[in-house]
């Protein structure tokens, strides 16, 4: 079985691969011919990202993963998500508002970590009315961040997970300190009424 997942993890590889070829392809069409393409490169961006979400499934859900623990300026990191996220969410007529009050550093994978909230508020953007939300604050002993929107919320919250919450959950209880583990949680609610995405990091 594993050596079909290693089979089927190298395609998805190699499809990536093909996404960025694509992805610089139009690029090139842009600079030579003054068009915006920038929905299709965001689609693109977008494509590829799942497939890397696939990879990170497959790697942790094969209990072999190991995080990349480095010392991440938090306000930093929400930037960062709120740079890629923001032109896109704008596009389709959604807000994008950042509540960051976290301005030390926290011990965390960057990469997975941005990788999941870009995920969340992405999802969050296509069930939003209006408004996206991404917040992130401490109480000293663990790290909170919350994606929240103002659609309807979730059908289930407790109910069943899909590819990318898998792997968020996962990536969220890998991160462990002096014996405890972080953790997801869904509801529905909150300031503005829709979904809630909360991920709790020790």
């Amino acid at each position: 079985m594993h050596h079909l997942l290693d089979v089927l993890a190298s395609g998805v590889h190699d499809t990536k691969n093909q996404l960025f070829f694509a992805e610089s392809q139009i690029a090139e069409a842009e600079a030579r011919h003054g068009i915006d393409l920038s929905e299709a490169r965001y689609a693109i961006e977008s494509a590829s990202g799942r497939l890397s979400r696939t990879l990170a499934a497959y790697h942790l859900l094969r209990q072999d993963a190991a995080l990349a623990v480095v010392p991440v300026v938090v306000d930093d990191l929400c930037s960062e998500v709120a740079l890629d996220q923001r032109k896109h969410l704008a596009h389709t007529g959604i807000e994008l508002e950042v509540n960051c009050s976290v301005r030390d550093e926290w011990p965390l994978d960057r990469d997975l970590m941005t990788d999941v909230l870009n995920n969340a508020v992405q999802n969050a953007g296509r069930h939003a009315r209006k408004k996206v939300r991404l917040s992130a604050w401490s109480d000293g002993t663990t790290l909170y961040f919350r994606v929240e929107d103002d659609g309807e919320g979730y059908a289930d919250p407790e109910g069943g997970r899909s590819t990318g919450l898998i792997v968020a959950e996962r990536i969220a209880s890998l991160h462990e300190r002096k014996k405890r583990k972080g953790s997801m949680h869904l509801s529905n609610g909150g300031e503005l009424g829709g979904a809630i995405f909360e991920l709790c990091l020790p």
